[in-house]
């Protein structure tokens, strides 16, 4: 077989009178080039829709603004502890639908699907599982609209029997129970719920006609933070048909987390280091702020997504005793934070860095005894590195070689 392959600039100019035709998913299909051939009776779609409309076997799809890779990693690994064949892909992992014939009707996938992903997308999972949805990658999608009705998709097409996970305190995902036409199960750390699954204090807690039944306390769990109990709420609500409780509960206590989400990295002289390199929007980074109670010296800064910066001053300010900024983002940051401690009247230690290796040399120098060195960025990665992944593995590197 002949491969042709064009590139550059106007890499899409060739393509004229396609039968079919996969998108990558930076490749939206609102691009002209996609919806001319549309018009022109081409079939537009990709890798994961046919894979999800050809898979023989159950699937659950997790999508949201944050906490997607870690629900999706931690439900395949209860799905696995409890006996399934389970593949994950989507968003991270292997292309499944070059494993389609391997996949028995018995098996589990799972898959992370972004909103690029899901945007034009007329198949959804059987379970499906949003876990909050906030302003994100609004230098790619032309408005919030167009994002939040990208990531609805999940689970439109959705029969009587699909079941829809929602996170209650969030009011877009609130909001899209209405529509859903199975199932509706909603979890919570702010409301008592009479149905679902909730942080109360300490203890996670299934809710089941106003009768709520102890699941695991949040000290017996190895990741931290508030955003990861209501993952955890998440993970039990879309296993609770297919796994016992015990099983899934033994797993999530011994959970490490994923690799640049919270990650703790290195103690040095009394300073423990974190590596949130995943936390690319303001709302993770606030996140990753409230999972310490010690007081914090916060590196960020980085590609800007056209996102707002002015609800990060407060937990800034609140939570953080140095702040070392960096990147394209590291004025909009700078400019949200002053105005905050202006009418505040108070003041936070302030430098900025040219490169991450300055950053955490700054770090190092002013961090004390019992502070947290926390990377992360709040902004996305491409202005100075490949991806987030290579962004968290050179902030690794730095720390451990000191």
């Amino acid at each position: 077989m002949r491969w042709k392959c064009h590139s550059g600039k106007n890499y899409l100019s060739k393509l004229h009178n396609f039968d079919l035709i996969l998108r990558s998913p930076s490749c939206l299909p609102t691009t002209p080039e996609l919806e001319e051939e549309a018009d022109q009776g081409a079939i537009v779609t990709t890798e994961i829709e046919l894979l999800m409309k050809m898979c023989p076997c159950q699937m659950i799809g997790v999508t949201g603004s944050d906490g997607k890779t870690t629900t999706t990693t931690l439900i395949s690994e209860i799905l696995k502890k409890a006996g399934y064949t389970c593949y994950v892909g989507g968003n991270i992992g292997t292309p499944l639908f070059t494993k389609l014939n391997e996949i028995l009707p018995e098996d589990k996938v799972v898959l992370e699907l972004s909103s690029f992903q899901l945007m034009g997308m007329e198949v959804s999972p059987d379970i499906a599982v949003i876990t909050n949805i906030t302003p994100n990658h609004l230098n790619v999608h032309k408005d919030l609209e167009e994002y939040i009705e990208a990531k609805k998709n999940i689970f439109k097409y959705q029969n009587q029997d699909g079941i829809l996970i929602l996170n209650y305190d969030n009011e877009i995902t609130k909001n899209c129970a209405p529509e859903a036409k199975g199932k509706v199960i909603f979890f919570s750390s702010k409301q008592k719920l009479d149905n679902g699954y909730m942080v109360d204090g300490d203890i996670i807690k299934e809710c089941d006609d106003k009768l709520r039944k102890h699941m695991v306390n949040t000290k017996d769990v190895t990741i931290r933070g508030m955003h990861n109990y209501e993952n955890i709420c998440a993970c039990l609500a879309a296993t609770r048909t297919l796994v016992d409780e015990e099983t899934a509960i033994d797993v999530i206590k011994k959970f490490p987390g994923v690799e640049h989400r919270i990650e703790f990295v290195k103690e040095i002289n009394g300073v423990k280091w974190y590596n949130d390199s995943a936390s690319s929007t303001p709302t993770r980074t606030i996140s990753g702020l409230n999972a310490f109670h010690e007081e914090i010296v916060l590196i960020a800064g980085g590609a800007d997504k056209n996102l707002d910066y002015t609800p990060i001053a407060k937990p800034i300010l609140s939570k953080v005793k140095t702040l070392i900024l960096m990147g394209q983002t590291a004025g909009k940051i700078f400019e949200a934070v002053k105005e905050e401690q202006e009418r505040q009247n108070k003041e936070i230690n302030l430098y900025m860095a040219n490169s991450l290796s300055q950053a955490v040399i700054l770090a190092k120098r002013y961090a004390t005894p019992n502070q947290v060195v926390l990377f992360s960025p709040a902004s996305t990665s491409f202005d100075m590195f490949k991806n987030m992944y290579d962004r968290g593995r050179q902030f690794k590197e730095i720390v451990n070689k000191m």
